[in-house]
This record gives structure tokens, sequence and C-alpha cells, in this order.
């Protein structure tokens, strides 16, 4: 098994914006190689089957290793940030913060948070409802989809009312680094709000040390485990972290999930008619049918076989996440979008040690966000053309003009 330079790769190309338009006939082109391709442009393996997918985010072998950016001078906060992250290590680092952290993220701990979500919910669609009577149209994505992610995680972590407008703008400029193509004004950008996010972050810190309350932010600054404590670098990272995925996974969720659901009427109405029993599995078609995030790349730690072809250590693989969900060998009629389908293992949140830690939350709060919003607005509909993020990696929409 040796490598094989693939011109069928060449179709991809995730600065291409009729590839962020609609990824999947060039996704089912990948797949039907059989394996791994590799991308010359992009110096990269791509894992576009399901089978191979899954065992790249689940392969120990293969680790989430970020180069620094250079030049170090300019980026070393944000190279730190990236390092001192659970997102962005690996074992034994990796093992000692997620036990750290995940006890925050159990199912018991995030059971407890329904009835609340339900009341932002509530207290989100009133005021939609009040513009809705006069015929005013809104949008899904800044008027629902967007805060309420934001005011979940914010307040989980002991976020101030007063600097929760923040989060968004520090979070959105941060995770274009994520993105192929970035230009320097975004490099710029996201190095600018990794300095005052991290500012933000440590201040806040400094306040529970000394007056702790209960929230996240004072669990992780006394969480210990075998003796061990997270560092300051670790804490602010871990926080960042948790503001940037946390949220950014939901809203997209519920954006790509309602505009394919406004698009298939038949599948509205039979989430309207049945709201409590399909809003769990609505939202796990959500996350399959248009995932989230669409790549995930992995770097090998030693040489290792995947769906055919050697990755050499030291060489990059993406596993393509929006890709896995739509393959037809896992998937029975693949790209149907059914509300009900069960079983439904797709890998939208990856997998193995990475699997994401906020995977509960996110499932729990777009189930509850879903449900009320068909609840009140049985009969939503499209008021306008939806307007696409211009980003592959994290796939959402920037606007969604809807009306009742």
């Amino acid at each position: 098994m040796s490598r094989r330079v693939d011109a069928g790769a060449d179709c991809f190309d995730p600065r291409d914006s009729g590839l962020v338009h609609d990824p999947y006939p060039v996704f089912a082109e990948l797949r039907a190689a059989g394996r791994p391709l590799w991308s010359e442009q992009l110096g990269m393996w791509l894992a576009a089957r399901y089978r191979d997918a899954d065992a790249v985010v689940r392969h120990r072998a293969l680790g989430r290793i970020h180069p620094p950016r250079q030049p170090e001078d300019l980026w070393a906060l944000f190279n730190q940030l990236e390092r001192d992250s659970v997102l962005g290590c690996e074992p034994p680092k990796h093992t000692r913060l997620r036990g750290l952290l995940g006890k925050a993220f159990v199912r018991s701990n995030i059971e407890r948070l329904r009835p609340h979500i339900e009341e932002l919910c509530g207290g989100l669609l009133d005021g939609l409802e009040e513009r809705a009577r006069d015929g005013e149209p809104f949008d899904l994505i800044a008027d629902y989809a967007e805060p309420l992610p934001v005011m979940i995680i914010a307040e989980l972590l002991g976020i101030p009312d007063g600097d929760r407008h923040l989060l968004r703008p520090w979070s959105a400029a941060m995770m274009k680094m994520n993105e192929y193509g970035r230009t320097p004004a975004a490099e710029a950008a996201a190095r600018a709000a990794a300095a005052e996010f991290d500012a933000f972050v440590r201040k806040l810190a400094a306040r529970r040390r000394h007056a702790p309350q209960d929230d996240l932010i004072t669990h992780l600054v006394q969480a210990e485990q075998d003796g061990d404590q997270l560092s300051e670098d670790e804490l602010v990272a871990t926080v960042v972290v948790l503001l940037n995925a946390g949220h950014e996974a939901s809203v997209n969720c519920l954006g790509n999930g309602m505009v394919v659901l406004l698009n298939h009427p038949d599948q509205q109405r039979r989430l309207a008619d049945h709201p409590v029993g399909l809003a769990a599995t609505a939202t796990e078609e959500f996350l399959r049918f248009d995932s989230p995030l669409h790549l995930f790349e992995r770097t090998a730690m030693a040489d290792v076989e995947i769906g055919g072809v050697v990755v050499r250590a030291g060489e990059r693989i993406a596993a393509l996440l929006g890709s896995a969900n739509r393959d037809g060998e896992v998937f029975e009629r693949a790209d149907e979008f059914d509300i009900g389908r069960e079983p439904n293992p797709h890998i939208a949140f990856g997998g193995g040690v990475h699997f994401c830690v906020g995977a509960p939350l996110a499932r729990v709060e777009v189930a509850i966000a879903v449900r009320c919003l068909i609840e009140r607005f049985p009969l939503l509909r499209p008021a306008g053309t939806p307007v696409r993020r211009p980003a592959f990696v994290q796939r959402g929409w920037t606007r969604v003009p809807v009306a009742i």
C-alpha cells in the first residue's frame, strides 16, 4: 500500500463557493472511489466514506496536532489557546483535561437544565410572536438560533449579562481560523479576538477564585482530579473553547436543520403533529442530513492504514463528516430527509477520545428549541432567500428570513 496521487480529489476545494453551496455531489464522487484520496492541492488525505471517516476520528495513532502558527511571536497567544485546550491536545494531557471538565457535562447535569432552556426559548419566542402578529418577518438565525445557545453556555459558565454581547463576535472571529482561504484581515481579527477573550476570561477567573459562585468557571477553578488542577493557561483555553465550540455547533445544527425542514413541508407537518415525540429524532436528522461540522483534520503520529491506504507519520487526513453522514452503505435512503429516522448512527460529533464533550448539551438544547419553535409556529414559512455562510468547515447560514 502506498500513497497515490488522485485526480479525483481535485474536485474537492473547500474555498470554492460552489462546494460551499452544495458539497453533496462532490462528496458522492469522493465516496465512489472506495478509499481515501490524496489531495495534492490541500496536502492531505480525504476520508469521505463513513467507515474511513469513522476510523479517522477514532484511531489513536491519528492526533489533533496543530503546528504552531508562524511567525511565533505574532501568534503566541493564539497558539497557546489551541495547545492548552481539550480540543487541541492528545493523551495524556487530553485525558487529564477531559477528566477535569467532563463531570460538568454528564447527562444528569444537562437534564436538570431542561426547564430553564424551555423558559429561555419561550422568552425569545414571545418577542418574535409580537413582531409576527404585525406580519413582520424575523431572522431565524439572529433572532433565535444564535442568541439561545449563547445564553445557555454563558449562564453555565457564569458570564455576566452585560458582557454576553461580546462572546459571539469573539467566537466568530476565532472560528474563522478553522477555514481555508483565510484573508490577512480575518487572521488579524482572530488574533485581536483571542487577546480580548483571553484577558476577559483571566479577569473573570480571578474574581471566581476570590468569590466562588455556582457556575462552571468556579467549577473549573476548583476542579481537581488525582491531586491535579487546571493551570491558569489551561483554564482560560478551556473556557474559550467551550464558549466557541459550545454554541457554534448548536447554532448551525438548528439553522441548517430548520432550513431543510422548511423545504420539506411533509416533514414539517409531521413534526408539527408530533413535536414531543419527534423532536429528539428530528435533531439527530438535522445533525446527519446537513452536518454543522463538515471536516475534522487529524495528523498521523505513526504510519497508519485507513481504508486501504497508508497515511505516513506527519501526513494529515481529513474526516469529511458531512460526506460520511450521507453514505448509502450505512444509511438507507441517505439523501432523503426523515425526521423519524432510526437508527441514526451519524458521526456529526466526531468519535473516539475527541468525541464532542458538549454533545449532550447540544442535543438537549436543539431538541427543545425545535419543539418550542414548531409548537408556537407550526405554519412557519420562508420569507426570503437564506444567506449561506461563506465557509465550508463550519457549515451554516448567516440569515434565514421566516414568517408565520
